[in-house]
């Protein structure tokens, strides 16, 4: 390994310079954010899903802002690269259940997403692991998953 004087070159390197580099990559972040930015506007409810207060208030807590209409953008969703990978899952989210559009769903459909909502839970699928981290009041305990459960196999219906 080169060397010069008694310390190897890489082995120690000046505060001053780790502080510049981590000085240049967040402001090579910010411009990125700048040059290619992420739409965060939520587009309009057209058809909520109606389910019993408990469950809606499961699906808020721990769905809403990825699988509805009413997404709440943390500042973080501002920065690159965070906000293209969080515009992504809000996008395929939507694409995959959207909780703002249900009624435009046939019957059928419905039916087939709510049963997919209670596997995914079930299953600890959703809400992601990387998510409740970042939501901790996101997190499902033992009785919102049988609340989900229940609902998701048409044992609880909207009263």
């Amino acid at each position: 390994m080169p060397t010069f004087g008694k310390v190897p070159c890489m082995r120690k390197m000046k505060a001053q310079t780790k502080w510049r580099i981590v000085i240049i990559v967040g402001v090579l972040f910010g411009l990125l954010s700048v040059i290619f930015p992420v739409d965060h506007t939520n587009p309009p409810v057209t058809g909520e899903i109606e389910a019993p207060e408990e469950v809606m208030a499961i699906l808020r807590q721990s769905c809403y802002d990825c699988h509805s209409n009413e997404t709440v953008w943390p500042w973080y969703s501002y920065i690159a690269p965070a906000s293209w990978l969080i515009s992504r899952d809000v996008r395929l989210g939507r694409e995959e259940i959207n909780f703002s559009q249900w009624s435009s769903y046939s019957t059928k459909k419905q039916n087939h997403k709510r049963k997919e909502c209670g596997e995914e839970v079930e299953e600890g699928e959703m809400p992601l692991w990387f998510y409740v981290p970042l939501h901790l009041d996101s997190e499902m305990m033992s009785k919102d998953v049988e609340t989900i459960l229940s609902w998701s196999k048409g044992a609880l219906h909207k009263e």
